[in-house]
């Protein structure tokens, strides 16, 4: 079948695309900005249209002569983010009836039986009922929390049983989930392309275990060879509270956290397994729970995680690129720009410069950008805990703990845009040139745009610091780079 994957440059588009092209069908990817697929396997397999699900002409183009419809869009990270996806699924409802699409399908969230939804469930019940009216045959899978190497659910239990051996929870612990594997809910998308026509509806989809949250840490402490965690539930801890606990300890943002915790509030279990007349179980069964989690343990010992949940969150896109040069003359925007040559290969000098960040860290003062850092995450920032997908590869548009990947021309130029919270807007910039006499040149670039008086006050606040923390870099990438053209010493 041909079909059109809305939402490919996230967590489960990204890992949907290679799925339906191991089952033979045709793929388009729609994507607001293209230059995030480009380090992607599959990128060269696919037709890719650029556009965005609010401009109708957009969409029209990438519906075009195609039969299924993966929607896979949301805008949690958006302050107004239910009117815009309520807007974008009655776009691309309009634009599918008019191009005579005989299937969509939407993964949306498990409707609890009882209570007043929270924001985000009712946003993506509302999406899926968009759909369901449109005329248009839609399948609308639901499920609750997906386990899975980079999925933000796994991210927020990970780090929460990973680090606290003993924590105070909300009454929600005690709440019934049905999790389930991201293998699995794979398994349930592919296939609904080949549901007949006439059949349309929201199936509800799980695992095969329904757990406490607190079972949940429990069991995952046990997969993962840790203590058994202390847990005291506590009645006073509202959603927004521990929101602000999860975005201090995980890397999962506070715009996330919110949304995923309220709904924790609610008891998501399926009210049946009616997929499965529909859709064919995956071969061997549903994945355990504890099958889930080691599966993604062992994915990201290996870094082996094709998608995770922050490349395709942030305050802003990766399209808005950097000023051009000439922009800059007698313009506000401030720069540190430094160099250093090295007698390492411009190869050996890449390497450090593209396993920068995350378990690596920046080369400078760690004392400094730890404490950036938490700064940033407690003013709801992204700060440092969102770490890297891959020790060692960088891919355009990912997260880079508080920056975004804008663009890596290898073995030349790492750009990162900043996504901490700053009057104004910030890039990084990590140069690799040939010297002429061997070795290699870095070139390090700070550029700043400041917005309004707070921009131009913060800064002249930290210029001082900058010797200390980006001259610092500049030394010990360079000697980091000497290091690895360094012969070893035989034993």
């Amino acid at each position: 079948m041909r079909c059109v994957v809305m939402g490919a440059t996230g967590y489960i588009g990204g890992r949907l695309v290679p799925e339906l092209l191991d089952a033979g069908h045709r793929v388009r990817v729609f994507a607001r900005s293209p230059e995030k697929l480009d380090d992607m396997r599959w990128r060269d397999q696919v037709e890719v249209v650029q556009g965005d699900v609010s401009d109708p002409g957009s969409v029209a183009r990438a519906l075009s002569d195609q039969q299924v419809v993966y929607y896979l869009v949301h805008s949690l990270t958006s302050r107004d983010f239910v009117a815009l996806d309520r807007a974008a699924a009655r776009t691309v409802a309009d634009a599918a009836r008019e191009a005579g699409i005989g299937r969509i399908v939407y993964l949306g969230g498990i409707v609890p039986g009882e209570g007043e939804l929270s924001p985000h469930l009712a946003s993506r019940t509302e999406v899926g009922r968009v759909f369901s009216d449109s005329g248009v045959p839609t399948i609308v899978l639901r499920a609750a929390v997906i386990i899975g190497s980079g999925s933000a659910s796994f991210e927020m239990l990970r780090y929460l049983s990973d680090r606290l051996p003993a924590m105070v929870t909300p009454r929600w612990v005690h709440n019934r989930i049905q999790p389930i594997a991201v293998r699995d809910v794979l398994h349930y998308l592919v296939r609904a392309a080949g549901i007949p026509a006439e059949t349309s509806g929201a199936f509800d989809i799980g695992g095969p275990d329904v757990l406490t949250y607190l079972d949940m840490m429990h069991r995952y402490a046990v997969v993962a060879r840790l203590p058994r965690r202390v847990v005291l539930p506590v009645p006073v801890l509202t959603p927004w509270l521990s929101a602000q606990w999860v975005n201090l300890v995980t890397p999962v943002p506070k715009a996330i956290a919110v949304p995923l915790i309220e709904s924790l509030v609610h008891e998501v279990v399926c009210r049946d397994h009616a997929v499965a007349n529909h859709i064919g179980d995956p071969e061997g069964g549903l994945t355990s729970y504890e099958r889930a989690v080691e599966l993604a343990l062992a994915r990201m010992r290996r870094a082996e995680v094709p998608t995770r949940w922050s490349d395709a969150t942030g305050p802003t896109a990766p399209s808005d690129l950097l000023p051009s040069d000439p922009e800059w003359t007698g313009g506000s925007v401030r720069q540190d720009v430094r160099e250093q040559r090295t007698a390492a290969s411009v190869e050996a000098l890449w390497e450090v410069i593209e396993s920068i960040g995350g378990e690596n860290g920046w080369y400078s003062f760690p004392l400094a950008w730890s404490v950036r850092g938490w700064v940033d995450r407690l003013v709801g920032g992204a700060g440092l805990r969102r770490g890297r997908r891959d020790p060692h590869r960088l891919h355009a548009g990912e997260a880079l703990d508080w920056w975004r990947v804008e663009h890596v021309d290898r073995p030349r130029l790492l750009r990162l845009r900043a996504e901490m919270k700053v009057p104004g807007r910030a890039w990084l910039e990590l140069g690799v040139q040939p010297a002429d006499d061997g070795g290699a040149v870095y070139r390090q670039r700070a550029v700043f745009e400041p917005h309004g008086l707070a921009g131009q006050l913060y800064w002249a606040v930290i210029y001082p610091f900058h010797g200390l923390v980006f001259g610092g870099m500049v030394r010990n990438i360079t000697s980091a780079a000497d290091l690895r053209r360094a012969p070893r010493t035989p034993r």
